[in-house]
């Protein structure tokens, strides 16, 4: 095998062209033949047993080639990418040039490289930290989502109004005929929450039980296709209509949803809880700006492998937050009128800023010249472990020493950055009100494409021996490093 030429391409891509020497193309020429020769039908000779050149003679001196190609091209592949010392993260693209003959053969390999991150600034860098504050209507409002998850459903004989659940019988139809997935009994419907098709709620308004009723709808033109814009009718029977009955404020209901025995006890510890929740908040939006200003700051040319499988992954999050909350993607597609290409679509900018992010801090474990020891490890598995509650040797079952490594080198990158930054001076409420950018719109829970991605670093990837050319993947990171706060509740 001899590397005639490797040359760099855009999207961090290479192409190496080798070529196969006669020793070598006559060793896969001999195994081609001993593993073929049981399949060839040669007059005079019972079936394995033909000589080789009996059988090129019969049937051409190529006849072996093909399979010798196959047989030889994967390992002088490896063996190129080896003596290069390429970094390979996807499969090649091969290309035979010219012909073969007995003299061997040439071929061309294109293949995603690990690609060359330029960092930008990522030491003393600034970004603004919020300042947590927790007010008495905050602590009300916490109180009040207690109340309401503790809440008695009482029946009323009255029309339903906003804000009631009415429990309905509906099946839709389309000029008559009944269609997939538009029928319910018993449903619980909350009026107002805006959970069935727009405009669906607003008409069982004013129902009472025993009430039935027509509904016409049209759904959106974004629709699932087979109903997209279309004109349809729900036929509703209300069975009853009820609402929720909150408790007091009061010693009772704090004895009834907590370890306390008063309300002031319960407001006590409410307020400390939503500090920490609020402070770990404003912790880890710090730490993820400045992450993202490293991130920014870096030049690289990104392989479309790297984001291609990112998608991947947010997708199979996304499946996976569905699934345990009892949802199938299918249903969830079906009810959102989108398709799981759509979904993954979704995802392609957030991954892009994700690997972006993820090369950036493996670069800055080169320049550092980060390392974790042994013992680190041990401790984080340990740390994992009294998180998760569980054994640590259940924890290694399930997350190999590589991994965690790469977790912990991970986080002192990480480190490096926040450790070394400036939080910069705090607006004034005044300021910050005239500076401000039209407010974003909130993320939708169940669209992984507006989903922040949690900061875990990519893991890199490098040829299989021989075989397949098939890529191996270093072990996955998988609690990531990096996660954003979740809603206060």
């Amino acid at each position: 095998m001899t590397v005639k030429n490797v040359e760099k391409l855009e999207k961090s891509r290479v192409a190496v062209t080798v070529e196969v020497g006669a020793e070598e193309f006559e060793a896969a020429v001999a195994k081609a033949y001993l593993k073929s020769r049981g399949k060839i039908s040669v007059p005079g000779f019972r079936p394995g047993k033909a000589p080789r050149k009996m059988i090129e003679k019969l049937y051409g001196p190529d006849v072996f080639y093909s399979d010798a190609v196959d047989a030889a091209l994967p390992e002088a592949y490896t063996n190129a990418i080896e003596s290069e010392k390429l970094e390979v993260i996807g499969y090649p693209e091969i290309e035979l040039v010219g012909s073969v003959t007995k003299d061997g053969f040439t071929f061309k390999a294109t293949a995603p490289v690990y690609p060359e991150v330029k960092l930008g600034a990522y030491k003393g860098l600034s970004v603004e930290r919020e300042e947590v504050k927790v007010t008495a209507d905050d602590v009300k409002a916490r109180l009040n989502e207690m109340a309401e998850r503790n809440a008695r459903l009482v029946s009323v004989d009255r029309k339903a109004k906003k804000g009631d659940i009415a429990v309905i019988d509906f099946e839709g139809f389309d000029n008559g005929v009944a269609f997939d997935g538009g029928k319910g009994e018993n449903y619980e419907l909350e009026l107002g929450s805006g959970s069935f098709v727009p405009g669906f709620e607003e008409q069982v308004v004013g129902m009472q039980a025993g009430d039935e009723k027509d509904i016409d709808i049209t759904f959106p033109e974004d629709y699932q296709p087979d109903l997209a814009g279309k004109k349809v009718v729900f036929k509703v029977k209300c069975n009853e209509v009820k609402f929720k009955e909150l408790p007091a404020l009061d010693d009772e209901f704090a004895k009834d949803v907590s370890e306390f025995d008063t309300i002031k006890e319960l407001k006590d510890d409410t307020k400390k809880k939503i500090t920490e929740e609020r402070e770990n908040a404003a912790k880890i939006a710090y730490e993820n700006a400045l992450l993202e200003k490293v991130a920014d700051g870096i030049e690289v040319d990104i392989p479309d492998v790297l984001i291609e499988e990112q998608c991947d992954r947010f997708l199979q999050e996304f499946k996976n937050r569905l699934t345990s909350q009892g949802i199938p993607l299918d249903q969830y597609l079906r009810v959102t009128g989108r398709t799981e290409e759509q979904v993954r679509a979704d995802g392609r900018e957030p991954a892009v800023r994700q690997v972006r992010l993820d090369l950036a801090m493996a670069q800055i474990v080169r320049e550092e010249k980060l390392d974790v020891t042994e013992e680190e490890v041990e401790a984080e598995y340990k740390r994992l472990a009294e998180q998760y509650g569980m054994e640590v040797d259940m924890v290694k079952k399930y997350l190999d020493a590589a991994s965690v490594r790469s977790q912990v080198l991970n986080g002192k990158a990480i480190a490096v950055v926040v450790d070394n930054a400036k939080p910069a001076a705090k607006k004034t409420a005044k300021k910050a009100a005239e500076k401000a950018a039209p407010a974003e719109e909130k993320p939708d829970e169940e669209k992984p494409a507006e989903e922040k991605p949690a900061k875990k670093p990519a893991a890199k990837k490098t040829t299989k021996k021989a075989a397949e050319g098939e890529t191996e993947e270093k072990p996955a990171k998988k609690p990531a490093a990096k996660k954003t706060a979740k809603k206060a509740e």
